[in-house]
This record gives C-alpha cells, sequence and structure tokens, in this order.
C-alpha cells in the first residue's frame, strides 16, 4: 500500500513537471528569445532547464555522489551510457547540448522538450546527416558551448564500456575545445533497474524507477584528455581507456570492501 502511494504520488508529480516543462518551452522560451539578445537569452534558458532537470532529480530522488568538476567554459563531454537519467543527473551541474540518436526526438513529451532543450539529434548510418551534425557541433563548440555526447551509441547495464564512435571526437579536435571523460555508475537498487536497454519502453521504465525509494548514482568528472598531436581513433580510444579503468577500479573497491566486510561479520 506504501509503495502503491509512493507511486501516484510522483507520478502525479512527474506528470506535472511535464507539464511545467511544456509551457516553459512552447511558452517562456520563445518570450525570452524575443526580449533579450542571443548571449542573455541563452543564459537564461539555461537556467530554466537546469531547474526543470533538478526538479525531475527531486522527484525521483536521485542521490549523486560527485567526484570531480565539470569544465568552466565550452568543452566535449563524453560519458558512458546506461539510461536516460544519465540526462537528467549529467545536465543539471553544466548548461550543454546532448547528442542524442533520433529516436528520442519521436518520444511523446520528452522528445518536444529534448528538441526544445536543443539537444542535437544524430541518425546512425545516414552519412550526410552525421556530416551536417558535426558541423553544427564545431559551430556550438566555437561558441563556448559544452557539449554532452555518449560515443557508445547504445546503453550498457554499467558493467562495461562499449567501442566509441570516434567520429563524434572530430569537431573537438578541429576546434581545439577540452575533452573531458565522464564515468556513471548507478549503485544500490538502482544498479538493477536503472539500465534502460534492450526492447525497453519509456513509460513503463519510468514507472519502475517512481516506485525505488532512490536512485543512487556516483557522477565522475575525470581529467581532461590531452589530445594534442592526435587523431580521433586515439583520442576515442584513450577517453574510453580513462572511463572504463574508473569503473573497473570502483568496482574492484567495493567488491574488495564487500569481502572485508562479510569477513568481519564471520
Amino acid at each position: 500500500m506504501k509503495l502503491k502511494i509512493r507511486l501516484y504520488y510522483k507520478l502525479f508529480l512527474i506528470i506535472g513537471l511535464f507539464i511545467n516543462g511544456l509551457i516553459i518551452a512552447a511558452g517562456l522560451f520563445p518570450v525570452i528569445n524575443a526580449l533579450y539578445s542571443t548571449c542573455k537569452a541563452k543564459a537564461r534558458r539555461d537556467a530554466l532547464k537546469t531547474l526543470w532537470l533538478r526538479w525531475f532529480s527531486s522527484i525521483v530522488n536521485l542521490q549523486i555522489t560527485k567526484e570531480g568538476e565539470p569544465p568552466e567554459q565550452g568543452a566535449l563531454l563524453i560519458s558512458n551510457h546506461i539510461s536516460w537519467l544519465d540526462i537528467i543527473i549529467i545536465g543539471q551541474y553544466l548548461p550543454a547540448y546532448f547528442v542524442a540518436k533520433s529516436d528520442i526526438s519521436q518520444w511523446p513529451i520528452i522528445g518536444y522538450l529534448a528538441k526544445q532543450g536543443g539537444t542535437i539529434f544524430i541518425r546512425r548510418g545516414d552519412k550526410q546527416h552525421i556530416r551536417n551534425t558535426a558541423e553544427k557541433i564545431v559551430w556550438l563548440l566555437k561558441q563556448n558551448s559544452s557539449i554532452i555526447a555518449f560515443p557508445e551509441g547504445t546503453t550498457t547495464n554499467g558493467n562495461e564500456v562499449l567501442n566509441f564512435h570516434s567520429s563524434l571526437f572530430q569537431p573537438a579536435l578541429l576546434t581545439k575545445s577540452a575533452i573531458q571523460p565522464i564515468a556513471l555508475q548507478y549503485q544500490g537498487a538502482a544498479k538493477e533497474h536503472a539500465p534502460f536497454i534492450g526492447e525497453d519502453d519509456f513509460i513503463p521504465h519510468l514507472i519502475k524507477i517512481l516506485t525505488l525509494d532512490k536512485i543512487e548514482v556516483k557522477l565522475s568528472f575525470l581529467p581532461i584528455v590531452n589530445s594534442s598531436g592526435k587523431d580521433r581513433n586515439e583520442v576515442s580510444l584513450e577517453t574510453r581507456s580513462i572511463i572504463l579503468e574508473k569503473i573497473s577500479n570502483d568496482l574492484s573497491r567495493n567488491f574488495t570492501k564487500q569481502q572485508e566486510l562479510k569477513f568481519s561479520l564471520s
């Protein structure tokens, strides 16, 4: 009974949040764009987007352990990918444009909000579209904007990091922008329930997430990659290696702690 009450309450809040998001995107954003200069309008839109993501975070009770700091100026941030929740987690710490697969643009409400929020959609396998997307990312990086990308191209259960699509690194190399790896690790009950993989649909997965009392996650902003004199394949491999090493080390450390605790209680 308590679980159902919590679920219905969170659903009520989420519906209200989505309605609020539609009002902001369809109503406030056009007014802001009309009243302010391009730079000031962006700053105000970014503030509203960050606030909205923090509201979402509060509703689902995201408990984030953060290590490191995001960049102070425009950069390409590269993360492993586990769930749609990744966007809620990372996005509340810095104003940025996300690169996402085009399928998300078709999701009810979320797709519209993502478009209005400036998400850059990419169609895998469409070379011309990929080139156009790369040009857009180059332009944004030149404007000192930050880009957040998930170069695995799909999600995993969080215990592995798939090979990266190196083409996403080329705009950063062309503009000599900083490249910062990010490692995401869900913990506790969320480790099993947060991954959005296979044939999962958004609404059923959202409801499953809302049944959780809390969502624990570790967010690590890792050191900037030295890309000087390297091509996109080298930088891609190095960035993946840094993220994978961080996740592997933390998993090993947690396993050791569990074994020590088990031994001390026996």
